[in-house]
């Protein structure tokens, strides 16, 4: 009996579709504010984890459309979805929306294959610092600086002083080693397939999803849905994976209580405001 049932298990299981884990990746990369969480490796790990553990799994689909953000959390994302890609021996297809660049290029480099809209925005291979200066405006405000440190390296870059020569080299020593570990990530992860000179490639450049395709960023024009039934069946199931009730309570802003809110709804705003000039980048 025991043998007849699990023939007939093994056969009811080979009638059953296809079935694609669908993770969504949408947002600015890296922790942003208590209630707005970016794209970054404490939200993302049990839904990956999720999506790569179900059954008759053919492939983990990633939705992408990120303008990117830190580079620690591009990096411990990326090298998680390879983690479990090759644990599970699962391939990984990203597909593109509006926009992969920086870290959400990073992103997409994780995955075994890369399909884009020929309208997406992929690239900027680089690293970027932005800032403010205020040392004029505090002096005619008749404002005065007061900071005290101990090592004399702790400060790099105050806002309130004029921008030192030595702060500026210390600033392009780590833009220029974190450049380097995305630079491998994007040779390591595309190899052959890319045929743009690499001064152009790693020179923060952005390109359409159509000229990405030519030059080897990506594999092919198309997007999530019909691509997956041409790839396997008009019957593939596709699975879509989301974050759990609680992290979804707090991006909610269901999680604090009205202790500190009025504080935590300003650095929800300020958040806010940089994930928008990110996004302005690109036009969107």
């Amino acid at each position: 009996m025991g043998l007849a049932r699990n023939l007939v298990r093994r056969l009811s299981l080979q009638k059953l579709p296809p079935r694609v884990a669908v993770v969504r990746l949408a947002g600015v990369i890296g922790p942003l504010a208590p209630l707005r969480h970016g794209l970054n490796l404490a939200n993302l790990q049990r839904t990956l984890e999720r999506a790569f553990a179900l059954p008759r799994l053919s492939a983990v689909a990633l939705a992408l459309n990120s303008p990117g953000g830190s580079a620690a959390q591009s990096a411990l994302i990326a090298r998680r979805i390879r983690a479990l890609a090759e644990e599970k021996s699962v391939p990984v297809m990203a597909f593109v929306e509006d926009v992969a660049a920086s870290g959400g290029y990073w992103l997409a480099c994780a995955a075994d294959e890369i399909v884009v809209d020929e309208n997406s925005i992929v690239g900027s291979i680089g690293v970027i610092y932005s800032g403010f200066g205020f040392a004029d405006a505090i002096e005619k405000l008749g404002i005065e600086r007061r900071l005290h440190a101990q090592g004399e390296k702790k400060i790099l870059l105050d806002p309130f002083r004029p921008e030192a020569p030595e702060d500026l080299a210390r600033l392009a020593r780590l833009q220029g080693e974190i450049h380097d570990n995305f630079k491998a990530f994007v040779r390591a992860r595309r190899g052959g397939k890319l045929k743009i000179d690499e001064a152009e490639l790693f020179s923060g450049e952005v390109w359409s999803g159509r000229r990405a395709v030519e030059g080897g960023l990506a594999d092919g024009l198309g997007e999530l849905n019909s691509t997956l039934k041409e790839r396997f069946g008009p019957h593939v199931e596709l699975k879509r994976i989301g974050p759990s009730r609680g992290w979804l309570r707090q991006r909610l802003g269901l999680g604090p209580g009205p202790d500190g809110g009025a504080g935590l709804l300003v650095e929800e705003a300020l958040a806010g405001l940089a994930a928008r000039a990110l996004w302005a980048r690109y036009g969107l």
